[in-house]
């Protein structure tokens, strides 16, 4: 399996995951010059701008380490630019991460992280 394959697997779970807890997915992959959302949701009357990290092992680290300062700024702004496009006005937003660790054998492990930054 490819990286790329490897991370729409892990947003497919994500994804699944969120709507069984009771989230609306609104869009998916969304991409400007900025870059992108992995997942954008609607939690009761937040707004959630998520992004998914997918790994097999944690032998490199985890899926929670490759979201740091940067990247959380970069949500910010994506996530500023995702409600202008779409003419959203949430008074509530936050940005989560679902870190899912998908071996080659044994069980997946995802742990939705609320509230990253």
């Amino acid at each position: 399996m490819t990286a790329q394959a490897l991370g729409a697997y892990g947003e497919d779970l994500a994804a699944r995951y969120l709507r069984r807890r009771g989230m609306a997915l609104l869009d998916r992959n969304w991409r400007c010059e900025l870059g992108e959302i992995d997942l954008v949701l609607r939690d009761a009357r937040t707004l959630v701008v998520c992004e998914v990290k997918t790994r097999r092992s944690i032998a490199r680290g985890t899926p929670h380490e490759a979201v740091g300062p940067a990247k959380l700024a970069r949500l910010r702004r994506l996530a500023a630019r995702w409600m202008l496009e779409h003419d959203v006005h949430a008074s509530h937003v936050r940005l989560d991460l679902v870190a899912v660790v998908a071996p080659h054998r044994g069980a997946v492990e995802i742990d939705h992280v609320v509230g990253i930054g």
